[in-house]
């Protein structure tokens, strides 16, 4: 790849200026080359990391995790013992994840299922409304479980 702007590397790579921009800030991507007029130059080396850095997010690697992974990228005659500890930890927080929206489509199904047997019995009124009654009670006693509250989210640990 010859050098090209920022418009150009966005374009072929999709992504947005503005996240390139943001990820050369904080150092993820180093810094562009300037013409004389100042404006970024990218080559190679900043597609190929930005679609490093892609991947990873694409994933749910946090900015953190996907800093260290190109940290180590760039040592290969280390053990990838880091890199594994890293993607161990987060596929326990994706099987977190994964296990949280399953109780989140459990309690949704239940909830649209006891509002669908009220409207056939001709009880679909709000005020009996099965969707708003479970929502309105937040010690969750509507609810066959209060695994589906606080969900971690990806970058979390």
């Amino acid at each position: 790849m010859r050098q090209t702007t920022i418009g150009t590397l966005a374009a072929a790579t999709g992504s947005k200026v503005q996240t390139i921009r943001y990820y050369e800030a904080i150092g993820l991507l180093p810094p562009a080359e300037r013409t004389a007029g100042n404006q970024r130059i990218y080559g190679t080396v900043h597609r190929d990391r930005l679609a490093f850095i892609r991947h990873a997010r694409a994933l749910g690697f946090p900015l953190d995790a996907i800093r260290e992974l190109l940290a180590l990228g760039a040592r290969p005659e280390q053990s990838c013992d880091r890199a594994d500890r890293i993607a161990t930890a987060h596929l326990a927080r994706v099987e977190r994840k994964i296990a949280q929206l399953e109780a989140l489509r459990g309690e949704l199904k239940r909830m649209v299922g006891r509002c669908r047997r009220a409207r056939r019995r001709g009880e679909a009124r709000v005020a009996n409304c099965r969707v708003i009654e479970a929502l309105a009670d937040d010690s969750h006693a509507h609810c066959a479980t209060d695994r589906h509250g606080d969900p971690v989210p990806f970058g979390a640990a």
